[in-house]
């Protein structure tokens, strides 16, 4: 289920979490557990269902016996559903909705008879909802009615309404952290191209190249940390969010680390590396915000 991997949730939701506190002052300790359980037993049952799927196609084996495997991962489901469901009952149709849509792509990640992770279309999908879906919830969860959006629904009419400015402001947050969950999903997918094209498993990479998928690897930590800067110029977060740029210097040599050789053991990780360097940046800098006057 890959455990280390999971920054690619913990993050977002620890950035978000600071976020909420620094902007709107709130927090519902029961709605951020309930969250936070359903979100890391759901993430480690899509990990594993993938990972069950692939020693399936591959014939690679398993940690565990197959039956001992499939009772993992319906425990982690039912759990992280019935976590999710007490969720909803605290907070409406906006949680259901949007935790639904999350609960739909982790499914169709892995399963069914065209799988999001055999098209070119695992980046965007990890990048929009590890990146930002999951930075939603938990900023929704904990801040005040109408701050960024609200369903209701009377009879047959359901209305919606949307605070646009607050969720231009969480999106253009969640800039980095999009990118950053995009570039690990790519790197893997750079790293398993010749593998991923025998089993006939066509990633973005096999549609841009090796070569192309190299340079959007670098695109993408270029944007992210441009996203810093445009976040401290908004005032999303204070103007102290600039410490996290000193951190391009590390990244910058992990791209080229990674340019250079392009191996699963030895340099996929510099991808999650990335990632925790800015990621770790950006929450401090939310954490400051939430405790310090903003």
């Amino acid at each position: 289920m890959q455990l280390p991997a999971k920054t690619a949730c913990v993050f977002p939701f620890l950035y978000a979490l600071f976020y909420a506190l620094a902007a709107y002052r709130r927090f519902d300790p029961v709605n951020t557990a309930l969250f936070f359980c359903s979100m890391l037993a759901f993430e480690l049952s899509v990990t594993g269902l993938n990972s069950y799927v692939d020693t399936k196609t591959n014939g690679m084996p398993l940690q565990f016996a197959r039956n001992t495997a499939k009772r993992i991962l319906v425990f982690l489901l039912v759990f992280a559903v019935a976590a999710a469901l007490f969720l909803v009952a605290r907070t409406g149709w906006v949680v259901l909705l949007c935790g639904g849509l999350c609960f739909l792509a982790g499914i169709l990640y892995s399963w069914g008879p065209a799988p999001l992770s055999h098209m070119p279309l695992g980046e965007v999908f990890s990048g929009v909802f590890e990146g930002f879906l999951i930075p939603f919830l938990a900023v929704y969860i904990n801040a005040p009615a109408g701050s960024l959006a609200e369903l209701s629904l009377r009879g047959w009419t359901l209305q919606a309404e949307l605070n646009l400015w607050g969720l231009l402001r969480l999106f253009a947050l969640c800039v980095p952290a999009m990118l950053g969950i995009a570039n690990i999903m790519l790197a893997n997918n750079i790293c398993d191209l010749q593998a991923d094209l025998r089993v006939g498993r066509r990633t973005l990479p096999s549609y841009i190249g090796a070569r192309g998928g190299l340079r959007l690897f670098a695109a993408n930590y270029y944007l992210a940390f441009a996203a810093v800067a445009f976040i401290a110029a908004l005032g999303i977060l204070p103007p102290y969010v600039l410490a996290a740029l000193p951190m391009l210097f590390w990244v910058r040599k992990n791209i080229k680390a990674f340019q250079k050789l392009q191996s699963k053991s030895e340099t996929f990780p510099y991808s999650v590396r990335n990632f925790t360097l800015l990621m770790a940046a950006l929450i401090a800098a939310a954490a400051a915000a939430a405790f310090l006057p903003f």
